[in-house]
């Protein structure tokens, strides 16, 4: 595997034209272990979200906590550039992933993209003018997920991991992935947007273990197809939901297969009124919810839910 925790903040600035990469490459050492995004807005200040805060660079090269004063501003062709570079300069090539307003690079780090929607038949086919780029930076966490291991091996359903954006879900669910098939058991990877496995030509470069990885599938057709030919004990997916995904939950659970999902929620409250969910939800292949601290704390447990029973962690 070619996954390492180092120099995760230094990969994922890669696709940075040169000046940013240049204002940002002091200060690879300094965060390299707290921070979660980098974001670039047009005629805006660079800034770096960590955890616990955000910093903004200056003109003269420096950060500052606040976003005011002399700021370093990101010009038009630093974004353009920007975007050519994560698109490996082949825009059409990643024109499905740019639609969906994200593209994943090397190392499973994603790049959300904001600009002007051109619109086909009522849906986004393409987007133009490129005002903002939020990177996330992809960790792996090797053990996060051993808090959460008995859980998740006791119950005999399926298990939604929830929380707020950056909480640590995909992190958790990989490390998940990876305890989970080099602990004996058959497990398949639906890996959609390349946030888990970060394939690249077939090879993993995160670590997660023995799965079997469907890299770039929609996750109803990767999780149907294991389901028809790996014979897995478990099918783990990231950011479930949507009537196509409750279809293909659904069949796991006719079929004695297991489901370990991640989902958008805080808590319980939240996770039932989320309309997007109420599908997969009314399946009932999940008996256990397990819900993450949030962004300061990310990675971290905060409640278990299961059978309807609700415990601290």
């Amino acid at each position: 595997m070619n996954g390492t925790e180092n120099n995760r903040l230094a990969q994922a600035a890669q696709c940075f034209s040169p000046p940013l990469y240049g204002l940002l490459q002091p200060y690879f050492s300094e965060f390299e272990y707290t921070a979660q995004e980098i974001r670039l807005r047009l005629c805006r200040p660079m800034s770096l979200v960590c955890r616990g805060k955000t910093v903004y660079f200056t003109a003269r090269g420096g950060v500052t906590d606040l976003p005011c004063g002399d700021l370093r501003m990101v010009s038009r062709g630093e974004i353009t550039e920007t975007f050519q570079r994560l698109c490996d300069y082949s825009v059409y090539a990643r024109q499905r992933e740019i639609a969906d307003g994200y593209v994943t690079l090397r190392g499973g780090h994603r790049a959300g993209i904001c600009g002007t929607a051109v619109c086909e038949n009522g849906a986004v086919a393409n987007v133009r003018g490129i005002s903002s780029i939020h990177i996330r930076i992809a960790r792996e966490h090797r053990g996060c997920a051993s808090g959460i291991l008995p859980a998740v091996k006791q119950t005999r359903g399926g298990v939604l991991i929830c929380g707020a954006p950056c909480s640590g879900k995909t992190t958790v669910l990989r490390d998940l992935a990876r305890q989970l098939s080099l602990g004996g058991q058959s497990v398949s990877l639906a890996d959609e947007r390349g946030e888990l496995a970060a394939c690249v030509d077939g090879e993993p470069q995160n670590d997660v273990g023995l799965c079997d990885v469907y890299d770039g599938y929609p996750k109803a057709t990767a999780i149907m197809q294991a389901v028809r030919s790996m014979a897995p004990e478990l099918v783990l997916c990231d950011e479930i939901g949507g009537e196509a995904d409750a279809q293909a939950v659904a069949q796991c659970q006719n079929s004695g297969v297991r489901v370990i999902a991640t989902a958008h929620a805080a808590d319980m409250e939240e996770l039932r009124r989320r309309q997007a969910l109420r599908a997969v939800l009314s399946t009932g292949a999940f008996s256990t919810f397990i819900f993450l601290k949030g962004r300061a704390q990310a990675g971290q447990t905060a409640t278990v839910v299961t059978e309807g029973a609700c415990y601290a962690a």
